[in-house]
């Protein structure tokens, strides 16, 4: 235990036997997912109960999130909207994260490299896209962008930078510009992430072992950090954390999507072993909605 730093009860195991799990949601009374390499959106129940709900890209690399209206969103290599009658592409781009503020400003993130095929890293971006499929870029440089927030007032929407170790800032315009970037917390290792009614993001940290590569370190960790750099709460993970969320009854029950991770070498041996699982445990806050 460190000082000043409160430990989360050990998580359960809600859903196992999973190729890879990301872009961890609540929404509508249940956790729904990106379940990579088996090309679906699920989702699962407090008592483990599991549904496909749409089709998702077979690839990796791809989120999950909902227009105002309910509609679902998924990214990959294009941007799909799932209607009732069925899916339309909105954008032919490729995406990675995607996160929708409380205005419908639709955002996505990306880095226009091969990261599962080795290529050179280079600088990623985050674009707006409008509800005609049309986009544009609103802030760039950011080192292999992942996981998006916005606060719960609608202001300041929050980037992990994976490849930097930290979290990102930026105020939100009327129109959806992003401006006036700065550092909300450094020394992590973020991928999926949450914000809950408080302000605090829930991420992962840079010292387990899938970063440090010392097999003392735990496999996974996922910290409550404030704005500032602060960390609240942990909880430690026997498989590497890749995305969090905040759910259930009462908003406090916090989902941990784990994933074995080799290196990207071994990706198709990690998915083939379908060793993915879902884990749940209670926190003392509540989500930003």
């Amino acid at each position: 235990m460190t000082p000043g730093i409160v430990d989360l009860p050990p998580a359960r195991n809600l859903l196992s036997g999973l190729v890879m799990v990301e872009s961890a949601r609540w929404h509508d009374g249940r956790l729904w997912f990106a379940h990579w390499g088996a090309g679906e959106v699920v989702a699962v129940d407090l008592d483990g109960t599991a549904e496909v709900m749409a089709p998702g890209p077979r690839r990796m690399g791809w989120s999950i999130d909902w227009l105002p209206d309910g509609t679902l969103l998924t990214t990959g290599d294009e941007i799909t909207r799932h209607d009732p009658g069925g899916a339309v592409v909105i954008r032919d781009q490729g995406a990675n994260e995607i996160v929708v503020d409380p205005r419908g400003h639709v955002y996505v993130d990306g880095a226009d490299f091969d990261f599962v095929g080795g290529g050179a890293p280079e600088p990623g971006w985050i674009d707006l896209v409008a509800p005609d499929g049309s986009s544009r870029r609103v802030a760039g440089d950011i080192e292999f962008p992942n996981g998006m927030v916005v606060t719960p007032d609608g202001s300041t929407l929050v980037v992990a930078e994976s490849f930097a170790g930290r979290l990102s800032a930026f105020d939100i315009g009327e129109d959806g510009s992003l401006s006036g970037r700065r550092v909300w917390a450094e020394g992590l290792g973020p991928d999926g992430i949450v914000i809950d009614a408080e302000g605090g993001i829930w991420t992962q940290t840079a010292d387990t072992v899938a970063y440090t590569g010392d097999p003392g370190s735990p496999a996974g960790a996922c910290v409550r950090v404030l704005d500032g750099g602060e960390i609240t709460h942990r909880i430690e993970t026997d498989l590497p954390c890749f995305s969090c969320v905040l759910g259930g009854p009462e908003g406090r029950h916090l989902f941990l999507l784990c994933n074995e991770f080799e290196g990207v070498d071994r990706l198709t041996a990690v998915q083939q072993r379908r060793s993915a699982r879902v884990l749940v445990t209670e926190v003392p806050v509540s989500p930003a909605c």
